[in-house]
């Protein structure tokens, strides 16, 4: 790429990023809005519940009048509504958790705030995955989450912490995603392996992918911002810069990277409990 076609590309960036900072105030707006009906939507499922338990009671002052049928239709029937307002309170609470992401985002301030990793690192793999199909509807792949016991909540900025989450899921995606049209003729399953676990001073996250890999001068220049691999128009080049950033300069901890070009790629996080 010479001089001006490099100009011409980061002036195309410039505007794209004056659009995506309109459509973040949009967003905002929209989530301010979504939020008053999901804390209803919530509330009600957890009354609904209480209600349901008051009807139980109730029931069982009865029981010996019920004919045993109508008992156990009745039961069933209770218990299916118990599940329905579980999972309902479960995917409002996950929808909610992103609307207050959305919303710090649009704030742009660094708050650490305690923080369940591995809900948050559950909902931003998930997201990306369906982001990338909804782009790709022929795209799938085996994602295998291991989360260990006892990791604590981590002081963290969510909204930092899950951008750079998304942006190695999106490059494994990607990666898995090359190496499968490439291995049309011959078995392959795409596979992304997540593993978080406690250590001494901290946790550790793993992200890695069997996918196309990436060869020696490539991993030199990986942080580079701007640097990309990906065809013009699929990558800015700056995901793995803001990414080394967030993990390293925000949050003090460590970002290593171990790849075998057409085997695999392997993320390493350490992110420590306090900050020195």
């Amino acid at each position: 790429m010479n001089q001006n076609d490099r100009i011409k590309y980061l002036e195309e960036q410039l505007s794209k990023q004056d659009k995506l900072a309109s459509l973040g105030m949009l967003s905002a707006g929209i989530a301010h809005e979504i939020q008053n009906p999901l804390n209803f939507v919530i509330n009600f499922s957890k009354l609904s519940s209480k209600l349901l338990q008051e009807m139980q009671d109730v029931l069982e002052e009865i029981d010996d009048v019920l004919p045993d049928e109508s008992k156990e239709d009745i039961h069933d029937i209770m218990n299916d509504l118990r599940g329905n307002m579980g999972k309902i309170e479960e995917n409002g609470n996950r929808a909610s958790s992103i609307v207050r992401g959305i919303l710090l985002y649009s704030r742009g301030k660094d708050e650490f705030i305690p923080t369940d990793l591995q809900q948050l690192i559950h909902e931003y793999l998930w997201l990306s995955y369906h982001a990338v199909r909804a782009n790709n509807k022929s795209f799938n792949v085996a994602i295998q989450e291991n989360y260990g016991a006892d990791i604590p909540l981590l002081s963290v900025i969510p909204q930092d912490l899950s951008r750079a989450v998304i942006n190695l899921m999106n490059n494994a995606c990607y990666a898995v995603f090359s190496k499968a049209k490439m291995a049309s003729d011959t078995p392959y399953q795409p596979t992304i392996k997540v593993d978080l676990r406690k250590e001494e001073n901290g946790v550790l996250l793993t992200i890695e992918d069997n996918g196309v890999g990436m060869p020696q001068e490539v991993l030199q220049m990986l942080y580079t911002p701007f640097f990309t691999t990906k065809p013009v128009g699929e990558g800015t080049g700056l995901g793995l810069s803001l990414t080394k950033s967030i993990i390293e300069s925000k949050h003090q901890g460590t970002i290593k990277v171990e790849s075998v070009e057409n085997e695999y790629t392997r993320f390493i996080i350490s992110l420590p409990v306090s900050r020195g």
